[in-house]
C-alpha cells in the first residue's frame, strides 16, 4: 500500500476484503451441489478538499491498486468541480492499529459432519408423513477479513465468522398449504461464531418439531379479524424493528439518497431530539459491540470506532442511523446530528452507505406469563413470513407463520395466517408491555437490501417479546 501515490493535499483510504464461503443444503432429502469459494478485492477512496471519489479493484497487485487510485482521484476532482461536497467535512479513519479476531467458541464440524447433521434433520422432517410435501435443511458458513489503510498505513484489521442455519417444512392437504421454519424463510437465526450458533439455533433435533408445527398449522382455523392485542415474539419483532425503525432512521435515506430505488422516510431532520416515536417503554439501541450478534464489529467501513448508542430513549427519537459523511452533509444543511458507526458496505466492490448494524430493543420487566395473563383478547405471533410497506416506511402489513389465540389471560389454540397492519408513525405508541430478559432473543438477517448499485448486507436484531394494544389483526384469504 505504501507504493500508492497519495494526492497532494488529499488522502487515500483503501479497504481490502477477503471472503471464504461454504454453503450446504438438502432439499427433499437430496444434497444440493455444494457451494464454496473465495473472493478478494479492494475499494479505493480518494479525498480532496471539497471532493471525494472511489473505484474498486478485483486485483490486489500494486498496478491494479494504482489504477483504481487514479480512477478514484479523477472522480474526486470531478466532485470538487461540481461542488458535490461543498461545506461538507469529509471523514477519514479515526483509529490506528485496531485488531479484531473472529469470534467462535466452538469450531464447526468438518464437511462430512455438517452434511450428516443436515441429512439427519432432513430425514426427520420427511418422517412426519406424506402431507409434508417440501422440506429443506441448510447451513452457510462465511469467513471474512477486512483491512483498512490510510495513506499506506494499516489502521484496522478485523476478522469475522458468520453462521446461518435453516430448516423449513411445508405441509399440504386438500388444496391448502402451510409452512413452518426454524426462524423464518430468510434465516432469522444467524450470528457470529462457530458450532455454538448451530447448537443454540435449535437446528439439532429441530426437524421433527418444524414438521409437526407445519402439520398443526394445516389443520388450524384461520386467524380471526378485528382490533385486539398482539403479542409479538422476538422472531417477528426482528422484522418490525427492521422495517419500521431501522430503515426510516437511515440518514442517507432521509437526505434523499434512496428515493429512486428503496424509497424515502416519513422521518425528517427536524424530528431528532423531540419527536415521540413510541410509548415511554420504547428504548432502541444501535449496538455493534456484542460479538455474537450478526452485525457486530469494532470499526465501521469509514474507520469510525463502534460503540453502543441509544437512538430512541423512553420513546423519544434521539439520533439517526448515520455515518460521519451523512452527518457532515446534514450539518451543512443546518442540522447538528451526531454520527454512529453505521457506514458499511456489503463487500470490496461497493461504496459505504448508512446501514443498520445490531439494532435492538432493550428488555423491560415483564415475564411472558404476566404479559399473556394481562391480555383479554389477542393473538401471539411468531416468525415473519410476509411483509409489505410503503416507500416512506410508514404504512405496513406483516404476516407470521405461527399464531395462538389469547382469551382472558390464557394462551389458547393455534391459528394459521396471522397478519396485522398499522402505521409506523403511530404503531410504536401502542406498545404497552416489554418483556424481560427471559424473553430476549438475538436474531438477524443476511439479506437486507439497499443502495444503487444494490447491496445485500448482514443485520442483527435482538428483542424481547412486546405487547401492542388496539392493533388491526386479520387472517389471510384462502
Amino acid at each position: 500500500m505504501r507504493a500508492l501515490r497519495v494526492p497532494s493535499g488529499g488522502h487515500l483510504v483503501v479497504r481490502c476484503v477477503h471472503t471464504d464461503l461454504l454453503d450446504l443444503a438438502f432439499e427433499r432429502g437430496t444434497l444440493q451441489p455444494i457451494t464454496s469459494g473465495e473472493d478478494a478485492g479492494a475499494m479505493v477512496v480518494a479525498s480532496l478538499p471539497g471532493g471525494m471519489g472511489y473505484a474498486a479493484s478485483a486485483g490486489l497487485s500494486a498496478p491494479a491498486l494504482a489504477d483504481a487510485a487514479a480512477r478514484a482521484l479523477e472522480w474526486a476532482r470531478l466532485s470538487v468541480r461540481l461542488g458535490l461536497f461543498q461545506d461538507v467535512d469529509l471523514p477519514l479513519p479515526a483509529v490506528r492499529g485496531l485488531h479484531r479476531s473472529a469470534h467462535a467458541r466452538a469450531p464447526l464440524p468438518e464437511l462430512e459432519g455438517l452434511i450428516g447433521l443436515l441429512d439427519a434433520e432432513s430425514q426427520a422432517m420427511a418422517a412426519a408423513g406424506a402431507r409434508i410435501v417440501h422440506w429443506a435443511a441448510s447451513a452457510r458458513a462465511t469467513r471474512t477479513r477486512h483491512r483498512l489503510y490510510l495513506d499506506g498505513d494499516c489502521v484496522g484489521e478485523q476478522a469475522f465468522s458468520f453462521v446461518e442455519p435453516s430448516l423449513e417444512a411445508t405441509a399440504a392437504d386438500a388444496g391448502r398449504a402451510q409452512s413452518r421454519s426454524l426462524a423464518g424463510q430468510y434465516n432469522g437465526f444467524c450470528r457470529q461464531g462457530g458450532f455454538e450458533v448451530i447448537a443454540q439455533s435449535g437446528l439439532v433435533g429441530g426437524g421433527a418439531r418444524v414438521a409437526d408445527e407445519a402439520l398443526q398449522l394445516l389443520s388450524a382455523p384461520n386467524c380471526p379479524e378485528g382490533r385486539m392485542s398482539v403479542l409479538l415474539m422476538p422472531d417477528q419483532m426482528m422484522l418490525q424493528i427492521h422495517e419500521s425503525i431501522g430503515h426510516p432512521l437511515e440518514l442517507d435515506r432521509i437526505l434523499g439518497d434512496e428515493r429512486n430505488f428503496a424509497g424515502t422516510s416519513f422521518v425528517d431532520l427536524s424530528m431528532f431530539g423531540t419527536h415521540r416515536y413510541g410509548s415511554e417503554l420504547l428504548d432502541v439501541s444501535f449496538d455493534p459491540g456484542d460479538p455474537t450478534q450478526l452485525a457486530s464489529y469494532d470499526l465501521d467501513d469509514e474507520g469510525t470506532p463502534a460503540r453502543k448508542t441509544m437512538l430512541i430513549e423512553r420513546g423519544i427519537l434521539k439520533r439517526p442511523i448515520g455515518g460521519r459523511l451523512s452527518c457532515a452533509r446534514a450539518r451543512a444543511l443546518g442540522h447538528a446530528l451526531e454520527p454512529v458507526a453505521a457506514a458499511r458496505a456489503c463487500g470490496w466492490h461497493r461504496p459505504v452507505i448508512d446501514r443498520m448494524a445490531n439494532l435492538n430493543i432493550e428488555p423491560g420487566d415483564a415475564p411472558l406469563a404476566r404479559m399473556i395473563a394481562g391480555i383479554e383478547h389477542g393473538v401471539l405471533m411468531r416468525t415473519n413470513v410476509s411483509w409489505s410497506i410503503d416507500d416512506s416506511r410508514n404504512k405496513f402489513q406483516f404476516g407470521c407463520e405461527w399464531g395462538q389465540l389469547i382469551r382472558d389471560g390464557t394462551l389458547g389454540p393455534v391459528v394459521r395466517n396471522p397478519n396485522y397492519r398499522g402505521v409506523s408513525a403511530s404503531f410504536w405508541r401502542s406498545l404497552v408491555q416489554v418483556g424481560d430478559a427471559s424473553t430476549f432473543e438475538t436474531m438477524g438477517t443476511p439479506f437486507c437490501g439497499k443502495g444503487e448499485p444494490g447491496q445485500v448486507i448482514r443485520v442483527g436484531h435482538a428483542s424481547p417479546a412486546c405487547r401492542f394494544d388496539d392493533v388491526d389483526v386479520f387472517g389471510a384469504e384462502e
